[in-house]
C-alpha cells in the first residue's frame, strides 16, 4: 500500500506492506469559518470575562507567540485578537507581539513575515526574546521546587498578558500551549536548564498527554500564573493545520478543555508493541532540524518493542541545527549510554541536554533509522543515528533481518499522533 509520510514541505510517499497498521489521529474537517469562531471564543471565553471587559485605552499589551517550529498558524490567529483588541479601545501602538523563542534561535525578518505576515511585521512592534539578556529578564524568586525564575521584562511589566499558541502532546511537557507560553518560552537560560533538568526529565510522569504530576508541566503552571496571565488563546489543529477548534479564558480553565479535546484527537491504543514503527515529525515546521525530530521518535518509541526499530522521515531544512549544543552534546558522548552517564553527573547543566538525554532514553530501547534528504550519511552517524537512504529498502532489510511474522507500524503524521499501549 502506499502512505504518503507528512515530510518537509511536500510530504514523500512510500510504498510498504498491505498488512501494515497505519495509525493517524481522529481527522476533524477544519472550521468553516476560522476568524468567527475565533471572534466567538474571544467574546465567550472559558472562566473568564470576554477579553473586552479585561482592557481598557491606555493599556500596554503583549501579545506572547510561538516560534517558527511551532505550527500555530499565527498569521490567522493574531490579526482576528488584533482586530479585538483595537476594537476594545487599544491602540496597535500600544500592543507588542512578543516571539517566545525560548533558547532557540531567533527568526530572520523573511521568517517573521512567513509566521506572521507582511501586515503585521510592518504595522505593530514585533520582539523576539532573547534568553541570555540579563537587562530584560526579571527576577521572579524561585519555583517550590527551588528552581531559579527569571522571566521577560516586556511581557511582566505589560498591563495585559496575552498567550496564543495551540495545544498537540508534548513529549516531556504533557501538553503545549497554555503555560508553556512562559515557560520556556520567556524564560531565562537557566529556568529553562532547570526546568528540563536530568531528573525532570526522567520523572516517570513527563510524558505525552500528562499534566497532573508531571513536574515539568506543574513548575510551568506554578512560573505561569505568578506571572498572572490576563487571558488565554490556544488552538486545536489536524493534519492540514487547520483550526478545528478555539480554546479561550483564564489560562487553566481555557487549557484543561483544548487538552481534553485534543487527546480524543489525537492519543490512539493499541493493543501490543510492534517490531518496526515508520514515523515522522509532522512535516514542515516542524522536522526543520534533526533537534525537533526526536519527537516524532518519541511518539514512536510508545509503541516499539524493546529491541525493536525505528525509521523517521525529517526533512531538516535547518540541519541538526548548527545552532545550540544538541549536535555537540551528541558528538562529545559518543553513545547512547554515555549521554545517559554525562548528563546525570551532579551539577550537570546544559543547554539541550534534554533533548539528547530522551534521545538516549529512546535509543537504548530501539535502534532509529534517520532519512533526510538535508543531512549526509556523515551528520546522521555523528548524530549517533543509523543513515537510510530509501525507507522502503530499510523496511525490507529489517523485515528480513526480523524473520517469521514481523508487526509493523506506520504513524504518518508523526507526534501529531500519539500511540499507547493499552494496558
Amino acid at each position: 500500500m502506499r502512505v504518503d509520510l507528512a515530510y518537509g514541505r511536500g510530504g514523500l510517499e512510500v510504498e510498504l506492506p498491505d498488512w501494515s497498521d497505519v495509525i493517524r489521529p481522529r481527522f476533524l474537517p477544519g472550521l468553516r469559518n476560522e476568524a468567527a469562531t475565533l471572534i466567538q471564543a474571544i467574546r465567550n471565553p472559558i472562566g473568564s470575562l470576554p477579553l473586552v471587559n479585561l482592557v481598557k485605552a491606555g493599556d500596554k499589551v503583549v501579545v506572547v507567540h510561538t516560534d517558527i517550529t511551532r505550527a500555530t498558524p499565527n498569521d490567522r490567529i493574531l490579526p482576528v485578537l488584533l482586530a479585538a483588541l483595537e476594537q476594545a479601545g487599544i491602540s496597535r501602538f500600544d500592543i507588542t507581539l512578543l516571539n517566545g523563542l525560548g533558547t532557540h534561535r531567533p527568526q530572520s525578518q523573511n521568517e517573521l513575515r512567513e509566521m506572521l505576515g507582511d501586515q503585521i511585521v510592518e504595522h505593530y512592534r514585533c520582539v523576539q526574546h532573547d534568553c541570555n539578556d540579563d537587562e530584560n529578564l526579571v527576577s521572579l524568586g524561585e519555583t517550590t521546587l527551588g528552581h531559579p525564575v527569571r522571566i521577560n521584562r516586556l511581557y511582566v511589566e505589560a498591563d495585559v498578558r496575552i498567550l496564543t499558541g495551540f495545544i498537540e502532546p508534548h513529549f516531556f511537557a504533557g501538553f503545549s500551549g497554555g503555560p508553556k507560553a512562559i515557560l520556556p518560552s520567556l524564560a531565562g537560560t537557566e529556568s529553562v536548564f532547570t526546568n528540563h533538568s536530568q531528573k525532570m526529565i526522567a520523572h516517570p510522569q513527563a510524558a505525552w498527554g500528562i499534566t497532573a504530576g508531571n513536574p515539568i508541566w506543574e513548575e510551568m503552571r506554578e512560573v505561569a500564573l505568578r506571572t498572572e496571565p490576563t487571558f488565554l488563546l490556544n488552538v486545536a489543529l489536524n493534519a492540514d493545520r487547520q483550526i478545528t477548534a478555539v480554546f479561550a479564558g483564564e489560562m487553566l480553565a481555557a487549557h484543561a478543555a483544548g487538552c481534553a479535546f485534543v487527546k480524543e484527537q489525537a492519543m490512539v491504543a493499541v493493543d501490543a508493541p510492534y517490531d518496526i514503527v515508520v514515523t515522522t515529525n509532522s512535516g514542515y515546521p516542524l522536522d526543520q532540524n534533526l533537534y525537533q525530530a526526536v519527537k516524532g521518535m518519541s511518539a514512536a518509541s510508545q509503541i516499539v518493542r524493546q529491541g525493536g526499530s525505528i525509521i523517521i522521515a525529517a526533512a531538516c531544512e535547518d540541519g541538526l541545527p548548527e545552532h545550540g549544543r544538541y549536535a555537540e552534546l551528541l558528538s562529545e558522548a559518543g553513545s547512547p549510554e554515555a549521554i545517559i552517564d554525562m548528563v546525570s553527573q551532579p551539577g550537570y547543566s546544559v543547554q539541550d541536554q534534554w533533548q539528547v538525554q530522551i534521545q538516549a532514553q529512546i535509543q537504548m530501547k530501539a535502534d532509529v533509522y534517520v532519512y533526510s534528504e538535508n543531512l549526509s550519511d556523515e551528520q546522521i552517524s555523528k548524530a549517533l543515528f543509523v543513515p537510510s537512504r530509501d525507507i522502503v529498502q530499510t523496511v525490507n532489510d529489517l523485515l528480513k533481518r526480523d524473520g517469521k511474522e514481523p508487526r509493523l507500524c506506520v504513524i504518518p503524521e508523526g507526534p501529531q499522533t500519539i500511540p499507547y499501549l493499552q494496558v
